[in-house]
């Protein structure tokens, strides 16, 4: 018989924290956080391309970059995709497909499978230069670079490099740069970074990987 773990957490729900309150109470409430809301947006008047950052070691970083590539593409935009380490495209790009998508995957799979850092290093050095043709395309909006935190984290590009291209970037393109252990510096000079923490994953429990959700 399985204990089913409890998740303790000292966090106090919004109903916790405003308390009971009457249906004027909560109007006025919600009118003051309406102000706080709109004069934020308000003193926000830059309009300009994101390095976007996915890192943490828990589950939906891939996911969560495809999810703005599919919301990018439904605004008729084009996109790239570049999966470092993976040997294979994503079941998405399948769902995906369509002239203003380009998708690649470079890369003979996981680190431990492959056992040849020199051909893994090549790999990732012929995703690099796809990415910065792409970079240089004026006509794509979005750039995934998938699992390029590992690549810099295991030391097969130079971060150097890869920080002044992204420095160097065109001002309206968005790029995603996702995968566990995103370098410091990577993280400094992103403007959005979401670091996704685990709390369980079915995979400690003797649960496989499963289509739809790891593939």
């Amino acid at each position: 018989m399985t204990t089913k773990p409890t998740i303790r957490t000292t966090a106090r729900t919004t109903a916790q924290k405003t308390g009971s309150q009457t249906t004027a109470e909560h109007a006025a409430h919600m009118r003051a956080v309406q102000v706080k809301v709109r004069a934020a947006m308000d003193s926000a008047q830059q309009k300009r391309g994101l390095l976007i950052v996915h890192t943490g070691n828990g589950k939906g970083k891939t996911t969560a970059a495809f999810g703005m590539v599919a919301r990018m593409l439904a605004h008729k935009r084009k996109c790239a995709v570049i999966q470092f380490i993976k040997a294979s495209n994503d079941a998405v790009s399948r769902l995906l497909a369509g002239p203003n998508l380009h998708w690649h995957h470079v890369g003979d799979g996981f680190t431990w499978d492959t056992q040849n850092r020199d051909n893994d290093i090549a790999q990732c050095r012929a995703g690099w230069d796809l990415a910065k043709t792409y970079m240089a395309d004026p006509e794509i909006s979005l750039i995934d670079l998938d699992e390029l935190n590992v690549v810099l984290d295991l030391g097969y590009l130079p971060l150097d490099e890869i920080l002044d291209t992204l420095h160097a970037k065109r001002p309206a393109l968005h790029v995603i740069c996702t995968g566990r252990n995103a370098p410091a510096p990577l993280v400094a000079l992103a403007d959005l970074v979401t670091e996704m923490r685990e709390v369980k994953h079915p995979f400690n429990a003797g649960i496989q990987a499963q289509p739809g959700i790891e593939f």
